[in-house]
């Protein structure tokens, strides 16, 4: 098989010869990137002049990349944010929802309180840990929903919830590190 090229002009979805898709089949994207792999595999082009080879490289480190960030739901949203001209960096409180802000100020009463070693907050934590966790499942269940909005009506307009549930889940993710390491203590 030819190698594509030129690689930097290449997406991941392309490099596995997928559409464009939020929601895909885990096993499918597997098959493709073992066929591709087979394909593309650098030791095939070991007696190739040094130019295909350094192609031969250089797409094969584009298919493990693509592999690895399109068998994640998340790193998968975040790449097609990122290729829909979304900065995905902004990590502002402006998406957060005022019932976490609550659930974050109580939050923060409990860790102060546990600092200053009162234990009773203990359990208060253990309470705010299942919370989050919760709300962490609950994400998830949302955000299938939304990739497959996506994947009917593609564009700007159905990528902007998504970021902003992105945008919760790390928030939620850092408090539940946070609630975490305080109770291993």
């Amino acid at each position: 098989m030819a190698l594509l090229s030129p690689p930097s002009q290449m997406d991941y979805y392309r490099v596995l010869g997928l559409d464009p898709k939020l929601q895909l089949d885990r096993n499918e994207l597997q098959q493709l990137f073992y066929q591709r792999s087979r394909e593309l595999h650098p030791d095939r082009f070991a007696r190739a002049e040094a130019s295909v080879r350094d192609a031969a490289l250089l797409e094969s480190s584009l298919l493990n990349d693509a592999y690895r960030t399109l068998r994640d739901p998340l790193a998968r949203a975040e790449y097609v944010l990122k290729q829909g001209g979304f900065d995905i960096s902004l990590q502002g409180t402006k998406d957060v929802p005022p019932e976490l802000l609550e659930e974050v100020f109580e939050l923060n009463m409990a860790l102060e309180e546990l600092k200053a070693g009162d234990e009773s907050a203990r359990p208060q934590l253990t309470t705010a840990r299942d919370n989050f966790e919760a709300m962490l499942a609950q994400s998830s269940i949302e955000l299938d929903k939304l990739f497959t909005a996506y994947d009917a009506a593609p564009g700007e307009e159905s990528l902007k919830p998504i970021r902003a549930l992105l945008n919760r889940r790390r928030y939620i993710q850092n408090l539940l590190r946070d609630v975490n390491g305080y109770l291993s203590n």
